[in-house]
């Protein structure tokens, strides 16, 4: 079986619950750091980094009518600004 005979539906519904999961795996990260009064190991570049990709990617999806594009990584936006904020604190 190719990829091109699987309809396109199917890898939008894929891919909005992997951004969705991926978006989940931020929110625990987030969770970790506020929890541990250790410092950070994560940093700023890195961060910053990928913030810079999911912005990339939420203006592809928004671009191309992708919604699993746009909706996942503008929520991964949120997710990783929150985290940077959390992490410049300590």
């Amino acid at each position: 079986m190719t990829l091109s005979k699987i309809p396109a539906r199917y890898f939008e519904r894929t891919g909005i619950f992997i951004g969705l999961l991926a978006s989940a795996t931020i929110v625990l990260q987030i969770h970790a750091e506020i929890q541990t009064e250790n410092p950070t190991s994560l940093s700023a570049p890195f961060l910053f980094g990928w913030l810079v990709i999911f912005c990339f990617w939420t203006l592809y999806g928004l671009r191309f009518k992708h919604i699993a594009m746009w909706l996942t990584n503008g929520i991964a936006i949120l997710a990783q600004i929150t985290l940077l904020v959390v992490v410049m604190q300590k």
